[in-house]
C-alpha cells in the first residue's frame, strides 16, 4: 500500500476535512495541466506547501513544471524522484519539489533535508506526502490530488487549506 492509499483515520490525522474549501478542474492535456499550476502559483505565497497525490503519470510533476514556471523558474522541471527534492530559483521565491515515493518512513537525514528545502520564502511541492505529514503540517496551503480521465485527460481536486 502506497502512503496516500490510506484510509479516513489518516485523513483525520492529517487534518483533511470536508469542510475545507474545494474546486475541481478537468485537463485535457499536459499543457492544459501546466496552464492550471500556473493559475494555482498566482495563489500561493511563500512559506506555502502543496501537497500532491495521485497514482504514477497522473501528471503531479507537469503540474508543478506549470507553477515553477509562473513564479519565475527559468529551467525544466524534472521530477526528484530518485534525486529527492529539486530547487529552482524563482521571482523572489524559491521553489521546493520533492517526491517522497521511495520512502517508506523518515530517518533523521530525510527529515533534516525536508526541513532545509522547507526554510526560507520557499514554495513548496510534496509530491507522495503522507510520509512527512507532522512536518509540513502547519504550512500546508493546497492539497491537489489528480486522477487520470483517459487519454491524456486528467481529473484534478483541489483542497484550499489556508485562505485565497
Amino acid at each position: 500500500m502506497r502512503p496516500d492509499d490510506r484510509g479516513p483515520e489518516s485523513d483525520r490525522a492529517a487534518g483533511r476535512d470536508d469542510e475545507a474549501p474545494r474546486e475541481r478542474a478537468h485537463t485535457s492535456s499536459a499543457a492544459d495541466t501546466e496552464a492550471l499550476g500556473a493559475g494555482l502559483a498566482g495563489r500561493l505565497r511563500a512559506g506555502d506547501v502543496v501537497l500532491l497525490r495521485g497514482d504514477l503519470g497522473a501528471g503531479k510533476t507537469t503540474l508543478v513544471r506549470g507553477a515553477a514556471a509562473a513564479l519565475g523558474a527559468a529551467v525544466r522541471v524534472t521530477s526528484p524522484t530518485f534525486a529527492l527534492a529539486h530547487r529552482y530559483d524563482g521571482d523572489g521565491v524559491r521553489v521546493a519539489h520533492l517526491d517522497l515515493y521511495r520512502l517508506a518512513g523518515l530517518g533523521e537525514d530525510d527529515e533534516e533535508l525536508i526541513a532545509e528545502e522547507l526554510d526560507g520564502d520557499v514554495v513548496a511541492f510534496v509530491e507522495w506526502p503522507d510520509v512527512a505529514a507532522e512536518l509540513v503540517a502547519g504550512r500546508v496551503a493546497l492539497e491537489v490530488t489528480l486522477a487520470h480521465a483517459g487519454g491524456d485527460g486528467r481529473d484534478v481536486d483541489l483542497v484550499w487549506r489556508a485562505e485565497r
